[in-house]
């Protein structure tokens, strides 16, 4: 984790374990970072990322203006819960669709608080594959190519089944709800 942590901090790549699935991190403000992560991936450019914060002042640096029913959905989610926000500020250019928008997910997990709490800024949490691959359910799934290709890797949980991606939903300023993901 300490390893981890400095490389989040020196603008590098994480593979980790998040609240949902295995991902591939970094500092979500740093472009220089997210572009390596695509490149990892081989990712599309356009295609944005999800990411993870540890509440909503932390949300709030980054959108500031989102719909009121958006704390309610957070905190009453029985799983995790990726909201796509509009109009997002201070992120790196590649992690936003093409709209402005970006999905962000309040975890509870202990360690992803661990890693977003150490650099006080909102991380990566793009699944752990190559583009167009499926989810790895376990660590040991993972392509090489992404194993060779981060920076840094969580040793924690690597024994752990890790199979539900997140839910997605869409929460325009007008109030319209669009779910992406059941």
């Amino acid at each position: 984790m300490k390893k981890a942590i400095e490389t989040l901090k020196n603008g590098g790549t994480i593979l980790y374990p998040t609240d949902t699935i295995w991902g591939i991190g970094c500092d979500a403000t740093n472009e220089e970072a997210c572009q390596k992560i695509l490149e990892i991936k081989q990712r599309p450019e356009n295609k944005s990322f999800v990411l993870l914060v540890d509440g909503f002042a932390m949300l709030e640096r980054f959108i500031p203006e989102f719909q009121e029913v958006c704390y309610d959905l957070a905190d009453f989610a029985n799983k995790p819960l990726t909201i796509i926000y509009p109009n997002a500020k201070g992120l790196a250019p590649s992690v936003l669709a093409k709209d402005g928008s970006v999905g962000i997910r309040i975890t509870k997990d202990a360690n992803c608080l661990k890693l977003i709490r150490s650099i006080r800024k909102p991380i990566v949490s793009t699944s752990a594959n190559i583009s167009g691959q499926g989810n790895p359910t376990c660590y040991d799934e993972i392509d090489e190519r992404i194993i060779n290709g981060v920076d840094s890797i969580v040793e924690e949980k690597q024994e752990m089944k890790m199979t539900t991606p997140s839910q997605i939903i869409k929460v325009d300023l007008d109030g319209k709800v669009t779910v992406i993901r059941k």
